[in-house]
């Protein structure tokens, strides 16, 4: 996968999606054994590009690196490589990116009749209510974490 950053933020930096290049990687399609290892294994023949797996809308997806610790209860931690995709529709519960009064946040949210909460996976923070006197936008939903181990 190529990238070019587009921006940095404190909260995340945004990369955009670059899926002209075609890179074929050895794939297991039958699962990898946390056990013992099957024989079968030795041979791989089957390859995947991560960019057709992972990007369903190449003109609307983006990645972002995350910068801070309010999402490690779900799994995203400062450093992970969150792939975004701006042509999803918010529905509650989702992991989203949203701008809200000049900042990027990564957040659950929580969709009510009159208000929208966006959620931390975290207990050290609180969740915040967006209100009609915020500035917000969801700006894209959360499809994949790519993380180092």
């Amino acid at each position: 996968m190529q990238v070019r950053k587009l921006y940095n933020t404190r909260a995340i930096e945004f990369y955009g999606a670059d899926v002209s290049t075609h890179l074929k990687l050895p794939f297991v399609a039958n699962g990898i054994s946390a056990g013992f290892p099957s024989p079968a294994d030795d041979f791989l023949d089957i390859n995947i590009d991560l960019n057709k797996h992972l990007i369903k809308n190449p003109s609307t997806t983006f990645y972002g690196r995350v910068r801070g610790d309010s999402m490690i209860d779900a799994g995203i931690h400062d450093g992970d490589l969150l792939i975004i995709d701006k042509s999803l529709e918010p529905t509650n519960n989702k992991i989203a990116v949203c701008f809200i009064d000049g900042e990027f946040t990564v957040k659950r949210i929580s969709i009510e009749k009159d208000c929208v909460w966006l959620i931390a996976e975290n207990q050290n923070y609180k969740p915040i209510q967006v209100t009609k006197d915020n500035d917000f936008i969801i700006w894209g939903i959360v499809t994949n974490v790519i993380k180092n181990l």
